[in-house]
């Protein structure tokens, strides 16, 4: 059509729109509507608002179908849990030796002194893992856990630290790893989110929706966030009063009355509004049942610790991820200490304590839940935080930020368990040994999945963008290769 003088073109379509704004919803159902249709047919790209997240083949076998990423906000002690460091005790209240500074340095002045941990360690498994007794019930499952020592990153501080872990990039404004992870392989239950998002308590994750968010991409990729409580999915369900069949009548009437209007118009917004009726319609009978825990049986709760007070909460989070896997989410993340409650500059001891206390049940139970049931084969479990934890002392009794050198585990979904990779020198300050990049992890949780990062692609602006940015390598030891 022929523009009046002087006027603009809209600044987005309205197919744009519905793609990007609320969550992508509208793009998301258009493929289940469509799919027999002569328009889905003339689709020729997977990924367009046609079929956003229709399942798809990995180009090369898979390990992995679905994640679940374990994230202690804040920045967990591996000083303290899965890297013990006998020389802390021999330097302990002395300053770091001149050895170990380094130009790329942690946080940390160097005249402070050098904390001694005051965990007890032992060897478990027939693996002989090392792992502290903070951690007493992961300890048990550390033959289905590769152990990484030796990772590193460039955020220094929580936001850049966090954004990083999260998208690959300090700076704001890229894809999350569960969104290019959706991107890639889409989903295998049309009727839930690809991409799901908790936190265990009501604090704001640093950055917030941004970890979990879309980027430059469209926002039918981003994660949906699911909270605690008796209405998971808010504005979910229908108001007090109407039927599922009312609701029915009226969405046929509407899809009526639309597509009446569509036929003699080039219109294919209005297919993708009444998608997104469909979709909602859809998630009310489906996504109330995947997130009611009151079907697990009391040996299951039990086993999650949601029977006690300290281990409730993340416990919950757990057995909801095993469920929504189980259905065919994508991927899942839970975020431990929302907030940034495992930042402890002070009182480690008292912070750490309880933080593991309230993760370690939770985490081990869904090991074993996921275990017995098959699904941890098919399931890669991530644990970890945006960066570790100074060897020296922070006000006397607490640990600052290193992104130098700090551990993260991985579990099933392809990877070979009881292994430990990588080190970090004598005092826990720098990786040494196999050192991993957070480029090089996102590149080896994609690889687990099927996908190469250098080969997943999306084109923003003409120029084409990856999830590592161009840089990173798989670590193949971790699945035993």
């Amino acid at each position: 059509m022929k523009l009046p003088p002087f006027a603009l073109p809209p600044a987005t379509s309205r197919r744009d729109f519905l793609a990007r704004a609320g969550t992508g919803f509208g793009a998301l159902a258009l493929a289940d509507l469509l799919k027999n249709s002569a328009l889905a047919a003339a689709v020729d790209d997977a990924r367009s608002v046609a079929q956003p997240l229709a399942a798809r083949v990995p180009p090369f076998a898979a390990r992995a179908k679905s994640v679940i990423f374990l994230f202690m906000e804040g920045g967990p002690s591996h000083l303290d849990t899965f890297d013990p460091k006998p020389a802390l005790g021999a330097l302990a209240g002395k300053p770091i030796p001149a050895s170990f500074r380094r130009v790329i340095t942690a946080m940390g002045e160097f005249d402070s002194p050098i904390l001694a941990s005051r965990r007890q360690w032992k060897q478990h498994g027939q693996s002989g893992t090392w792992v502290s007794d903070w951690l007493p019930q992961i300890a048990t499952c550390v033959d289905d856990i590769a152990v990484i020592r030796s990772c590193w990153a460039d955020g220094i501080n929580h936001s850049s630290g966090v954004c990083q872990m999260n998208t690959g990039s300090t700076l704001a404004g890229r894809p999350s790893l569960g969104a290019w992870a959706s991107y890639g392989l889409g989903t295998e239950n049309q009727n839930l989110p690809a991409f799901v998002v908790m936190q265990d308590n009501a604090a704001s994750v640093i950055n917030g929706a941004r970890n979990w968010g879309g980027g430059f991409m469209p926002a039918v990729y981003q994660g949906t966030r699911i909270v605690a409580g008796s209405d998971p999915i808010p504005n979910l369900h229908p108001p007090d009063g109407v039927s599922a069949a009312a609701q029915r009548g009226k969405l046929n009437f509407l899809a009526q009355m639309n597509r009446a209007h569509a036929a003699t118009r080039e219109q294919s917004e209005l297919e993708a509004r009444i998608a997104s009726y469909e979709l909602a319609f859809r998630m009310q009978a489906e996504a109330p049942e995947a997130v009611d825990l009151s079907q697990e049986s009391a040996t299951t709760r039990q086993l999650y610790g949601l029977d006690e007070k300290d281990t409730a909460e993340f416990g919950r989070m757990c057995l909801m991820s095993r469920r929504l896997v189980e259905r065919g989410v994508r991927f899942v993340q839970l975020y431990s200490g929302a907030g940034s409650k495992w930042d402890a500059h002070a009182k480690i001891e008292e912070n750490h304590s309880k933080l593991c206390r309230s993760v370690d049940q939770p985490i081990a139970g869904l090991l074993r839940d996921l275990k017995a049931r098959g699904l941890l084969e098919s399931t890669l479990v991530i644990w970890g935080g945006e960066f570790g934890r100074t060897p020296q002392s922070e006000k006397g009794d607490g640990r600052d930020h290193n992104p130098t050198g700090f551990t993260m585990w991985m579990a099933g979904g392809g990877v070979r368990g009881g292994q430990t990779i990588g080190s970090t020198d004598e005092v826990g300050l720098h990786a040494v040994e196999d050192r991993l990049h957070v480029h090089d992890l996102h590149a080896t949780i994609l690889w687990l999945m099927g996908l190469d990062h250098m080969g997943l692609v999306y084109k923003y602006k003409g120029r084409p963008e990856r999830p590592t940015i161009n840089e990173g390598e798989v670590c193949r030891k971790i699945a035993g290769l």
